[in-house]
């Protein structure tokens, strides 16, 4: 890794940390929080779910949370690469869920269409927390003034990869998951971007970004996603704490003469998002621009407050 004069570290230091909220919209809705639970709204589907960070007092009665068509019921934590609890939001658990839902459903969100199903990980294929990071990269997209190529590492369900297609940017998707490539796929066929230009690749992240580099491929902005620990196609084994590092690092190898951003977001428990930022500098100290970090959070419905949804550094040329 490149070495760094001191003012780094004391310039991102001085830095304000920022916030980006998704506020309710038609699609999606934080409708109450507390109790570790979260009551939202996709689409027309009510959904109760654990989250730990919710730690304070609801304000609804168990009366509006009751209409719920389904809750998630946790059994047994999830746990980090260390083998302790992980208490992230957003990361993986394992459970069933409770009442009468439907299968799949589709809404709108963020001006994209995304089929949502209730998944024994308490997750539904949609992130409502990127909403502002979709913007951010769509407008650093459709700012360039040329043909963009972009590379989305740990791409899920596709979100940032439809965003990015959407303002008119060249994309590979890059997922270990078949089930996850094959999800983002129906997103982009629901949202009428079954035609864009996106490569659909299931891969190790690691080891697809290392291809890359040998054979000589470029990006103008990359998007990243990592968990706290996976599991690759072929069980390769990610750990945040080991990977992180040599992942930017590589990344950095991929970037064009012109790069546009680079941008990573995160949900393992206990990081701040300060070691994200610190992996940034190089790209800040080599083609000028300027690097921002923060939190991810929904703002909740009547109340103003902010559930905390994950944490996020990115740089911009």
């Amino acid at each position: 890794m490149a070495q760094f004069d001191s003012e780094y570290p004391d310039k991102i230091n001085r830095m304000e940390r920022l916030t980006l909220v998704t506020k309710p919209s038609d699609g999606y809705e934080l409708l109450d929080s507390g109790g570790e639970e979260k009551l939202e709204r996709f689409g027309d589907v009510l959904l109760r779910r654990p989250d730990p960070q919710a730690l304070w007092p609801k304000k609804l009665e168990e009366s509006e949370w009751s209409k719920a068509a389904g809750a998630y019921v946790r059994e047994g934590g999830a746990k980090t690469a260390s083998g302790s609890p992980d208490t992230s939001p957003s990361e993986v658990f394992r459970g069933r869920w409770t009442g009468v839902l439907p299968q799949e459903w589709k809404i709108e969100f963020g001006g994209l269409n995304f089929l949502l199903k209730p998944t024994s990980f308490k997750h539904t294929g949609l992130f409502p927390e990127q909403e502002q990071n979709w913007l951010w990269s769509a407008e650093c997209i459709k700012n360039a003034g040329r043909e963009v190529s972009i590379l989305n590492l740990f791409g899920y369900t596709g979100g940032a990869t439809l965003a990015a297609a959407k303002a008119g940017a060249q994309v590979t998707h890059v997922d270990a998951s078949k089930t996850a490539v094959a999800w983002a796929r129906e997103n982009a066929k629901a949202s009428g971007l079954e035609d864009a230009p996106v490569r659909w690749i299931t891969e190790d992240a690691l080891l697809f970004v290392r291809r890359e580099i040998a054979r000589g491929k470029k990006y103008d902005g990359i998007i990243m996603d990592p968990p706290a620990f996976g599991h690759g196609p072929k069980n390769e084994i990610w750990k945040i704490e080991e990977n992180l590092i040599e992942l930017v690092d590589l990344c950095g190898q991929l970037l064009s003469d012109q790069p546009l951003f680079l941008l990573v977001n995160g949900y393992a428990a206990g990081y701040s998002p300060l070691a994200f930022a610190y992996n940034l500098e190089q790209f800040e100290k080599k083609y000028g621009g300027a690097t921002e970090y923060g939190d991810l959070g929904i703002e909740e419905a009547n109340s103003g407050r902010t559930l905390p949804a994950g944490i996020f550094a990115r740089w911009k040329r």
